[in-house]
């Protein structure tokens, strides 16, 4: 991402006013629109900024197509100023910066973060993710830059680090990898010493417990307490210190609180004792530190393996290439040097370095990282071949069609970075739960303190109590519940060619009753071959192919591909055209050497004022429908020509697939803009509920509307440009991987690979993880509302408080990652 520059001479918690004095809740923003085509747009934008609520000042600069905002913050932000934007007809220029944060203990750090970056000057939303320890921020382009949210996120007591810029997909490779070995290192070694130092303290209690009546002398409890206490536990010191500075709390408070007071009573206790024996306490401060760091470090190890997926894509990916330079040979260049258009060449065993199309060459490559297809698939010339694959026996040329962040790997990474980083609507409960989670937990430890002493108790035991209290409840546990099943659960998602690009998508999943499938490209194979060419009396046969041919060769539509190959293939000329023009859903119509031809449906030609077939030839036309085979009509100079028949076979599987969806209690129904004869032979075939015919694309999200309205759940399957509306209607959008950029970029879920029997296995992994989610949850709340009890009335010590809430945390991450197991039906 292009570094960006300040924009901004004012503090960013507030603007000068015209008096010269800072106003505390001041603000200004400069941000892009895009729309605007005159000064009237500009002025309808001014107006609208203008009428909001706290705006005191709005001017839009057209020939910039800049507006600057002067605002009172409590009164507006930055998301209700870009939807006033929106609503006028226009929008703002926005886009998406990621950090990496370190320093978070619990899920009310977090919070803290969020705040913090949603309240800057220009960032519309703000999500921190605690489980992968990462922010990312929407915000206005130039409006906010990397330096301002990493020192937003220091202002509010942490550290962040950008994976924005050229290099950072070098930095996520390599760097944050020697970086989380380092941190690992360190945190192990400390631990190593913690043990060490606070084993003699435990074994005297394990002695004592087994009638040896021998104790440490105090002063050597005192040695071996104090490091554990104040150096290796110095971090749960600094948390606490920096959270309290910004009037907030978290796990730290609660950890340094508990280990504190029994600290500090011991050294209490051994200083005022008269006759040298008196209750200590400090095998209780250490073995908590010494357990709850020993829980972290294994936390910490849990985290990164439920975030696997995303490093083991981003492995796929080689540093550097062979390019072919003519007149040179081979050049070993960096992949970031490729342009398109480039040849490089791939050795047998080799990870493709880039997408791109096979020019000379035989292969099998193994794409099963990428697409979850775990046959090696065999590729030749013209064939299409995805960066992160790996070459079978043969060598291979491949001319370079995709580079950087516009290949099919940097696109699978950034939909699974974007469905980890998301919240589901659980969470926002329990980030309600978890912001005053720690206040609450300090209000019961207090009362247990006064309970305890009013009821008789003398002041340790009532000490002792509250610590328990403390160093027991958890909010790590809340925090971890939902994101690391959502991390594991799309990791696990991506590795089965199933992309999930929002936690909406896996939400509903689950709840699908009905799924709507296109015929062509999802459940046939979208490569349909031409079986006759028929023209009528009169007509060349040759003459009827070269004009259609023509016509269909300014089209994409895999039935025009079809066509222009049959033509190719007899050898026959594609001829120039000129004014060519598409009514979606119908057909095509273009002037072919001053002939205009029509192509398409009998709805295009009754658009055109054309008579209909002779009785025979409709007939003939119906047996073809009839047998599945799809017939386009065509007229020349305004009379009905002839036609053409394709054939487009089923997908493999597909029968299966739908099946398993039958089994499940899930209704199958295809919508096509094929004839109705053809949607109901492909329907029986497959055993769907039933097959429509002749649907344009705007009845497709008709029909999605009205069986929502029917209270059904509706998933919608397609691959198409057609297929994008009905996609964005229904609950889930799930686009067959082979289509077009439109059809993924609608859809919730994408299927890496064109295997109809995916669309079950993408609702099994989203009951897997809300189930997983369920879990966590309950188990999460279910330990603190049990637990905290138990220390409240004494039954807990601090040192197995100290090792339960350790525990927490871990059975919680533990429990996700089973996830990591799941594989779609008939994988291994």
């Amino acid at each position: 991402m292009d570094s960006r520059t300040e924009q901004f001479d004012a503090p960013s918690g507030g603007a000068i006013g015209t008096s010269g004095a800072l106003a505390a809740n001041d603000d200004d923003v400069s941000f892009q629109i895009e729309g605007m085509s005159c000064a009237n747009c500009a002025g309808r934008v001014e107006k609208a900024l203008s009428a909001l609520d706290g705006v005191s000042d709005a001017s839009v600069n057209f020939a910039l197509n800049s507006a600057n905002v002067h605002f009172d913050s409590s009164k507006t932000d930055t998301a209700t100023i870009a939807k006033a934007v929106n609503d006028a007809g226009y929008s703002v220029v926005e886009e998406q910066l990621s950090f990496d944060v370190d320093g978070m203990s619990c899920a009310n750090c977090a919070l803290r973060v969020e705040k913090a970056l949603a309240a800057l000057p220009g960032v519309s939303t703000a999500s921190v993710n605690f489980a992968l320890e990462r922010a990312d921020v929407l915000a206005f382009s130039d409006a906010v830059n990397d330096a301002r949210v990493i020192k937003a996120v220091e202002d509010a007591g942490y550290h962040a680090t950008s994976r924005n810029g050229a290099s950072s997909d070098a930095a996520e490779d390599d760097g944050v990898d020697v970086k989380d070995k380092k941190k690992t290192d360190k945190s192990l070694i400390l631990l190593a010493v913690s043990a060490l130092l606070t084993a003699p303290l435990v074994l005297q209690m394990v002695w004592m417990n087994l009638g040896v009546s021998y104790h440490l002398p105090a002063w050597i409890e005192l040695v071996l307490a104090t490091p554990v206490q104040f150096y290796i536990g110095a971090r749960f010191y600094k948390g606490a210190f920096a959270a309290l500075r910004h009037r907030s709390a978290n796990m730290d408070v609660l950890v340094a609180l508990g280990t504190s007071a029994a600290y500090f009573l011991s050294v209490y206790n051994m200083l005022t004792a008269n006759d040298g024996q008196a209750p200590l306490y400090f095998e209780a401060s250490a073995a908590i530190v010494t357990l709850i760091l020993a829980g972290k470090i294994m936390e910490d190890r849990a985290k990164r393996g439920a975030s696997a997926a995303i490093r083991e894509l981003m492995a796929l990916r080689p540093r550097r290439a062979r390019k072919l330079v003519e007149g040179k040979g081979e050049q070993d260049v960096a992949v970031e040097s490729l342009s398109v258009g480039d040849i490089v060449r791939v050795l047998p065993g080799e990870r493709l370095p880039v997408d791109g199309t096979v020019r000379a060459g035989d292969s099998e490559l193994d794409e099963s990282l990428i697409t979850g297809e775990t046959r090696p698939v065999a590729r030749q010339p013209g064939d299409n071949v995805v960066g992160g694959a790996v070459n079978g026996t043969g060598r291979l040329d491949i001319e370079v069609g995709a580079v950087g962040d516009d290949t099919t790997l940097s696109r699978i990474i950034r939909l699974v970075e974007r469905a980890q980083t998301g919240k589901a609507p659980v969470q926002k409960l329990v980030d309600r739960v978890s912001a005053v989670f720690v206040p609450v937990v300090v209000g019961i430890a207090l009362l247990t303190l006064a309970a305890w002493l009013f009821t008789g108790f003398g002041a340790e035991a009532s000490i002792v109590a509250a610590v328990s209290v403390l160093v027991i409840a958890c909010p790590c546990a809340l925090g971890l519940a939902t994101p690391t099943a959502l991390v594991a659960g799309t990791g696990s998602a991506a590795r089965n060619g199933i992309l999930i690009r929002n936690f909406e998508a896996l939400e509903q999943a689950h709840n699908v009753d009905t799924i709507i499938f296109d015929k062509t490209g999802t459940l046939t194979e979208g490569t349909p071959a031409v079986h006759d060419v028929c023209p009528v009396d009169g007509v060349d046969r040759n003459e009827l192919l070269s004009l259609t041919a023509g016509v269909q060769a300014a089209s994409e539509h895999p039935l025009a591909r079809a066509v222009v190959s049959f033509a190719r293939d007899a050898g026959l000329n594609i001829p120039e055209i000129d004014n060519f023009k598409g009514k979606t859903g119908a057909g095509v119509m273009a002037q072919v050497d001053g002939r205009k031809v029509a192509i398409g449906s009998e709805s295009l030609l009754t658009d055109q004022g054309i008579d209909h077939p002779a009785e025979d030839v409709a007939k003939a036309i119906q047996k073809h429908e009839s047998e599945g085979r799809t017939v386009i009509l065509i007229a020349i100079d305004g009379v009905f020509a002839g036609y053409m028949t394709l054939e487009d076979r089923i997908r493999e599987g597909a029968k299966q697939a739908i099946a398993d969806l039958k089994a499940r209690g899930i209704s199958s129904i295809m919508l096509s803009g094929d004839s109705q004869d053809v949607a109901s032979h492909v329907a029986r075939e497959l055993g769907l509920e039933r097959g429509e015919g002749r649907i344009r694309p705007q009845d497709k999200a008709r029909e999605v509307e009205k069986l929502r309205k029917q209270g059904r759940r509706v998933a919608m399957v397609g691959d198409g440009i057609n297929d994008a509306p009905a996609l964005a209607a229904a609950d889930v959008g799930i686009a067959m991987g082979g289509g077009t950029d439109v059809a993924m970029e609608t859809a919730g879920i994408t299927l890496m690979r064109s295997d109809p029997a995916l669309v079950s296995a993408a609702i099994d992994i989203s009951i897997a993880t809300r189930r997983k989610i369920a879990q966590n949850l309950f188990w999460a709340f279910a330990y603190n509302v049990v637990g905290v009890p138990l220390a409240a009335f004494g039954i807990l010590s601090p040192a197995i408080a100290g090792a339960a809430m350790a525990l927490s945390s871990v059975s919680v991450v533990g429990n996700s990652l089973t996830l990591r197991r799941w594989t779609a039906k008939g994988q291994k």
